[in-house]
């Protein structure tokens, strides 16, 4: 956990138990102000709704954006079910709690949308071949070539090493889907923070994300 000025910031893993108890605890002793989540309105919404279309999703993705947006949760899907915690259980959880204890919620990631469309103007050849191939190796995997306990949170060496060879890897994917969002919920949190200097407000992000959005939100403080 990072803290800065009226801020704390959880980095969680989407499908780790250990993400829904360190979120749960965290609320509970320290009853945040304002509550900060990695999600859209669009996926707020869906997060909460159990019925799914996959109309809706068509008509903001389109077809490519549709079947990217599918293979990404399906994979996500794929790993969760070696710790039997649906993805984004601690967001969920997060808001349940919110609701509950009448803490105010605020939403701080880029549209999915946008993001799908970044992603597929900057995605290469290579990068979708090498999608492929990790995505076939991944359906196939075996438990033991996991370099990490997935019910619990990557510790910041082993987060390092896998942003690192994502961001080898996948150049254009990683500035979509990291970089870009990194600097999106910076902003975000920058101005909740600049809005309410005194309230105390604790955002809940996917780990890959911390130390990006703490680099820029220390830029902006400056």
């Amino acid at each position: 956990m990072a803290k800065y000025y009226n801020l704390k910031l959880i980095g969680t893993s989407h499908i780790a138990k250990e993400s829904l108890t360190k979120v749960k605890k965290e609320i509970i002793n320290s009853r945040p102000d304002i509550i900060a989540i990695e999600l859209d309105n669009a996926r707020f919404r869906s997060l909460q709704t159990k019925k799914k279309s996959i109309v809706p999703a068509l008509k903001r993705f389109g077809i490519k954006g549709f079947i990217l947006n599918l293979l990404g949760a399906y994979i996500e899907k794929l790993l969760s079910k070696e710790t039997g915690i649906t993805p984004g259980s601690e967001m969920k959880q997060a808001i349940i709690l919110a609701e509950k204890l009448k803490i105010k919620i605020a939403l701080i990631d880029q549209p999915i949308e946008q993001t799908i469309k970044r992603l597929l103007s900057r995605i290469t050849r290579k990068e979708k071949y090498q999608f492929f191939k990790d995505l076939f190796q991944t359906v196939f995997v075996k438990k033991k070539q996991i370099r990490f306990d997935l019910n619990k949170v990557p510790t910041e060496a082993t987060l390092k090493e896998l942003m690192e060879e994502t961001k080898t890897k996948y150049p254009n994917v990683y500035k979509a889907l990291v970089t870009e969002r990194d600097i999106y919920m910076g902003k975000a949190l920058y101005k909740l923070m600049s809005t309410f200097p005194d309230k105390k407000i604790l955002a809940i992000v996917g780990a890959g994300h911390e130390n990006g959005i703490m680099g820029e939100l220390k830029s902006m403080k400056k």
